[in-house]
């Protein structure tokens, strides 16, 4: 039978991947925290979205924060065994961005998620992307770890969860999202 807990965060910390363990509450841990949680609204995302050319990139996308919370999990001894978020991984989101633009049209206004279930997702995608942006640039401006292209994938991955969010609008029908500001008033 396979053992699921090992009983050694019991002490309320938790180990990274090289020596030593911090406690659990650490910016580190919200980080790891954030950017988990981000992964796993894009595992929704990939089961709900209509659009056919998101998934694939969903899928990615999932397996990038994976490699991007083994980076920031990393002790400083082993951040090269690590690394693999690069100016290369930064290009193909700035790709799929460029790409997927093209689709639609960008809105003047802001916009209110929730036109469709799917989409709604993917700005609640967006908002933890932003979240895990903001602990990743502490962690980079205290020293902690020093890819600065983590910054980059995450700022540029909140864009595109913007973008894919009005590329699923448009594949559930209604490529004109719901506005925060009604042209009525």
């Amino acid at each position: 039978m396979a053992i699921f807990y090992t009983r050694k965060g019991d002490d309320g910390d938790t180990g990274l991947l090289g020596e030593g363990r911090i406690p659990k509450f650490d910016l580190r841990m919200e980080a790891l925290g954030s950017i988990d949680e981000a992964n796993a609204i894009f595992g929704i995302c990939r089961s709900t979205v209509g659009s056919a050319e998101l998934s694939p990139i969903l899928l990615q996308i999932q397996r990038d924060l994976y490699a991007l919370m083994s980076e920031v999990a990393a002790t400083p001894e082993n951040a090269t065994r690590f690394h693999s978020i690069d100016q290369l991984k930064v290009g193909w989101i700035e790709n799929k961005i460029d790409e997927l633009s093209k689709l639609v049209d960008l809105p003047k206004e802001f916009i209110i998620p929730g036109d469709h279930y799917s989409s709604a997702l993917l700005d609640q995608a967006r908002t933890v992307v932003r979240r895990a942006e903001r602990r990743v640039v502490e962690l980079l401006a205290r020293g902690d770890i020093e890819n600065w292209d983590l910054e980059k994938y995450l700022n540029r991955l909140s864009s595109l969860c913007f973008v894919m969010e009005l590329v699923e609008n448009r594949a559930r029908g209604t490529p004109k999202p719901t506005r925060a500001k009604d042209s009525n008033s």
